[in-house]
C-alpha cells in the first residue's frame, strides 16, 4: 500500500511544476470551462502514456536522432505559439460563462495531445524519470507490479490535472471577466515564451 501511495505522490509531484500543459489547462479552463480544460488534460495524459510505452519498449532512443529532435522542437514551438496567441488575443466579450460554446472539445483534446507528444522535454523527462524507475523496479518486481506502479504514477498526474481544471473553471465562475481576460493573456504569453524557447532549440539543432 505504501508503494502505491508513493507512486501516486510521485505522479502528483511530476505534474505540479508549471509548464506548457499546466498553462494551457488554466487558459482553457478560464476561457471555456471545466470540460475543455479536463479534455485537454486527458489529451496530454495520453501523450504521457505514449512516451511511457516508448520508454518501456526502448523506442525512445530514436529521439536522439538530430533530425527527429529538430522536427519535434519546431513543431512543438508551432503548437505552443499558436495556442498561446489564442490566449493573448482573448477579448473580454469573447468569454462566455455558458457551458455551451463553439470551441470544439475534440480540438481541446488534440491540442493537449500535440503539446505532449511534440514536446522534446517530455521525451527527455519520461526517458529520465520513467527510465530510471523502470530500471530500478523491473529486476525486482513482476511485469504486473511494474504496470501497477506505472498506473499509480499516471493516476497521480491525472489527479493534478483534474485539480487544476476544477480550480480554473471555479475561478472562471467567481471572478470578473476582465480578470479572466488578464490571466488568460498571461498564461497565453507563457505558452508563447515556451514556444519561442522550443523554436530556438529547434533552430540550433537544425544549424
Amino acid at each position: 500500500m505504501d508503494s502505491i501511495l508513493y507512486y501516486i505522490a510521485l505522479g502528483l509531484s511530476l505534474a505540479a511544476p508549471i509548464g506548457p500543459v499546466n498553462a494551457a489547462v488554466i487558459n482553457r479552463g478560464l476561457r471555456y470551462g471545466f470540460r475543455h480544460a479536463w479534455i485537454l488534460s486527458l489529451g496530454s495524459l495520453l501523450g504521457d502514456v505514449f512516451f511511457i510505452i516508448l520508454v518501456y519498449f526502448g523506442v525512445a532512443k530514436l529521439a536522439n536522432i538530430p533530425i527527429v529532435q529538430t522536427f519535434l522542437w519546431l513543431f512543438g514551438a508551432f503548437v505552443l505559439i499558436y495556442t498561446g496567441i489564442e490566449g493573448v488575443m482573448t477579448k473580454t466579450n469573447t468569454i462566455s460563462r455558458s457551458s455551451k460554446d463553439n470551441n470544439s472539445m475534440f480540438r481541446s483534446f488534440i491540442t493537449g495531445l500535440l503539446m505532449s507528444i511534440m514536446n522534446p522535454l517530455s521525451i527527455i523527462f519520461w526517458l529520465g524519470i520513467y527510465g530510471s524507475i523502470l530500471a530500478s523496479t523491473i529486476h525486482n518486481f513482476s511485469t504486473s507490479t511494474v504496470l501497477l506502479y506505472t498506473g499509480c504514477m499516471l493516476f497521480g498526474v491525472a489527479i493534478w490535472d483534474l485539480t487544476v481544471s476544477i480550480l480554473a473553471s471555479f475561478f472562471r465562475n467567481v471572478v470578473s471577466e476582465q480578470l479572466i481576460t488578464f490571466v488568460s493573456r498571461i498564461s497565453g504569453l507563457i505558452l508563447v515564451l515556451f514556444g519561442g524557447y522550443f523554436g530556438m532549440r529547434g533552430i540550433q539543432f537544425f544549424l
